[in-house]
């Protein structure tokens, strides 16, 4: 048993309230059983097995990690999410707490630097590209010549924003 999840059924037997745990894949942006062998390493121990302790977690975060990703793909309100997915204040917990934690940066720096290894690329980029826009001042007293230049690839007097 991994160390994020928690047992399809309790000691009476049911389910967690919710069905979260045995809901299946419904929506586009549910996890398939692969995306989650890959982030369910990258998510921090539940609070139960930590030295710190805390009560045990009632909803599968791999649901709770599809909610977030159902919000953020359709833009919806959180009171909104659908039913079958955890309630949306547990939802919005583990989102905080790990945006807090910086769980999240984390995360999409893990997949990008694996992304990377996986196609024959250094982990971290060694150069970026950084495109500026030139504002076309308006009249040459208004704007100081100390922040104003000349983009000599647009032909334009201006400003860069």
């Amino acid at each position: 048993m991994t160390l994020n999840r928690v047992p399809a059924a309790d000691a009476t037997g049911g389910e967690c309230p919710c069905g979260c745990f045995s809901r299946g894949q419904k929506y586009s942006t549910d996890l398939t059983d692969t995306e989650w062998a890959v982030l369910e390493p990258l998510l921090p121990p539940p609070a139960c097995l930590t030295a710190t302790g805390g009560r045990p977690e009632k909803h599968h975060r791999r649901a709770v990690l599809s909610a977030v990703f159902y919000l953020a793909d359709n833009g919806c309100k959180w009171r909104n999410l659908p039913a079958d997915f955890p309630p949306w204040r547990t939802v919005y917990g583990f989102l905080r707490r790990w945006r807090a934690a910086r769980v999240l940066h984390d995360l999409v720096d893990d997949l990008r630097s694996a992304i990377r290894r996986a196609a024959g690329r250094a982990e971290k980029a060694s150069a970026g590209i950084i495109d500026a826009q030139s504002v076309h001042e308006s009249a040459e007293g208004v704007v100081p010549a100390a922040t104003s230049g000349y983009d000599q690839h647009k032909n334009v007097n201006g400003r860069y924003l």
